[in-house]
């Protein structure tokens, strides 16, 4: 279950049930992405090709995350789902890395450590919320983060999403267009909300969550695999030809 701090929003809609393009985003006359607080680091717009698709399966071990009535479990629920989800990416010619195989529990750092460490890579975090229309699918970026860094010019881990909000909104909007096509009731565009997973990750970044665990059957949940897992490497597709990779110059612990 994803849990913003702050209400979420949409960011700029698409034309309704039609996937967004991936335009490359705009660069300030520094280089760095605009709007992205790139430039404020020094950064510099480097063509770099998307090659990774890091999957995150959210919670796991002694948190369960969300919880139904039935005995869903979040935590089982991401895992299984994470499995269709890389076999559609590798079918797009991705390479999949994975923050947990099992039931175990990594700690929100070691998961965008797990993403930090890939070059050329997203990273997507997969949830089932406890609230929402059942059926239905929505991609959350994070929102925006103050510009921070040292006087080196390095940027706090704790900002380390700041230089890719703009590209994270970009693949945003991508997946999202394709699950609104999937699942009827869904938004038009990704929505913006404070999201641990994703603020300490030094890439485009997105949750991924589909609704609800208060379902009285499981298998409502696992029909909606195969469609999120379409959309999630049809959006990733989409959105390699605008990848770019921010110059920054490293993240402090």
């Amino acid at each position: 279950m994803v849990s913003p701090s702050q209400a979420p929003s949409q960011t700029q809609q698409p034309a309704a049930g039609t996937p967004p393009a991936a335009s490359p985003p705009a660069t300030s006359p520094q280089g760095g992405v605009a709007g992205s607080g790139g430039s404020a680091f020094g950064a510099q717009a480097q063509q770099a090709g998307l090659n990774i698709v890091v999957l995150d399966p959210a919670h796991g071990g002694t948190d369960p995350g969300a919880r139904g009535t039935g005995g869903i479990r979040e935590s089982e629920i991401v895992l299984d789902l994470v499995i269709q989800v890389r076999r559609a990416l590798e079918l797009q010619g991705f390479q999949v890395v994975q923050t947990r195989q099992g039931n175990e529990n990594p700690s929100f750092d070691d998961r965008s450590a797990t993403a930090n460490a890939q070059r050329g890579a997203v990273f997507v975090t997969l949830h089932i919320s406890s609230t929402g229309l059942p059926g239905t699918a929505r991609v959350y970026v994070n929102s925006d983060l103050p510009p921070v860094a040292d006087s080196n010019g390095l940027i706090p881990w704790d900002r380390a999403q700041a230089p890719f909000l703009g590209l994270s909104r970009a693949f945003g909007d991508v997946v999202q267009g394709y699950l609104t096509q999937r699942f009827k009731g869904s938004p038009d565009a990704a929505q913006t909300a404070s999201v641990r997973q994703l603020r300490t990750t030094a890439a485009p970044a997105i949750a991924v969550e589909i609704s609800s665990v208060t379902v009285e059957d499981r298998a409502d949940l696992d029909r909606m695999a195969p469609g999120v897992a379409d959309a999630i490497a049809r959006g990733a597709a989409a959105f390699k030809p605008s990848y770019v990779v921010p110059n920054t110059r490293g993240a402090l612990p």
